[in-house]
Formats: structure tokens, sequence, C-alpha cells
């Protein structure tokens, strides 16, 4: 895994150039349990879907970041629906330092928003975790 790449991470959480973005926080997903990874993806796309997905009253934001540790192969996105990895969706156990922030970004549209929202709610109702550590 090179480390070449531009590392993103969306989020509702106000945060400044150098803070961490650590596990153990309560995941946006499915039964909101405390992580145990973090997310960060190398596509604009990836973490604007993050950003716009994120529980919590903040603004939307996406975040520069910088892996500390070792990164890995996100399986909730690339063995389960995306082989191959074409998101560059990845996962750590270690923090991530803020570096930046996009602030040009676009959202999705709120057709696409709705129903990607209206997916996870279908999971939700299921039982079905949305991520798997």
């Amino acid at each position: 895994m090179t480390n070449s790449l531009t590392y993103y991470h969306g989020t509702k959480a106000d945060l400044g150039v150098g803070d961490l973005i650590e596990p153990a926080f309560a995941s946006n997903y499915g039964g909101r349990k405390p992580a145990r990874f973090v997310y960060l993806t190398a596509t604009l796309d990836a973490a604007t879907w993050g950003a716009e997905l994120a529980v919590g009253e903040g603004r939307a934001r996406i975040y520069v970041v910088e892996p500390t540790g070792a990164i890995e192969d996100d399986p909730n996105l690339t063995d389960k629906r995306f082989p191959g990895n074409p998101t560059r969706s990845y996962r750590s156990r270690s923090p991530f330092r803020v570096i930046g922030e996009v602030t040009n970004w676009v959202g999705h549209s709120p057709e696409q928003l709705g129903a990607m929202r209206e997916h996870l709610e279908d999971l939700k109702r299921r039982g079905i975790e949305a991520i798997e550590e």
C-alpha cells in the first residue's frame, strides 16, 4: 500500500488540523456500536457519502487525513460489494491525523441521498449491520 495517495474522511465532526480521528467512538452505521476501526478513502465520492450519511447535527465535512499506522482494504466494501476496491476504501486500528479540509465538494442529489438512506434503513430493519468489524 502506497502512502502517495490523498486520503479523505467524511464526517459531521468539527475538527482542526492536527486533530486525530480515532477508533472507539460510536459508529455512524448499524447499531452504532463503538468502532474498532476508522475508515478513510482515496476518492472524493466515497468521502462525500461518508460526510452526508454521518450521524449528528453538525454540517457535513470532508477532511484530508494521513494514516498514523497501517491501513488495509475495507472488507465491508471490497469483499462484499466492489471486488478490486474501486472505491479505494480502507480502514485502520490506528488514528488518522487531519491535515486539511476540502471545502469545495459537491454533494449527491437529494434523490441519490434519499435512496441511500432508505437502503440503510432497510438493512437496519432487517437486522443487517452495514459495517461488520
